[in-house]
């Protein structure tokens, strides 16, 4: 994909709008989760979507992304 640079201002609050056509491309709409990341110098945002796995325990799944056990036990993935 080609490196095209959109500029936009943060507001006061910390926000800042996605263009419609970066959501379009990415197939992003309201109330869809983004996960923000930083590497090395920059700040990484990617659509997020929960994997779930079973964790071989009975009726316990874990939510790949979050590292967290659907029940609500702490899951340190490494």
């Amino acid at each position: 994909m080609a490196r095209d640079s959109i500029v936009r201002q943060i507001d006061t609050l910390g926000r800042v709008v996605l263009p419609i056509q970066v959501r379009k491309l990415l197939g992003i709409t309201e109330k869809n989760e983004i996960e923000i990341f930083i590497e090395r110098e920059s700040i990484v945002m990617t659509p997020y979507s929960s994997v779930y796995l079973f964790s071989g325990f009975p009726g316990e799944l874990i939510d790949v992304n979050k590292g967290k056990l659907v029940s609500g036990h702490h899951l340190c993935l490494s």
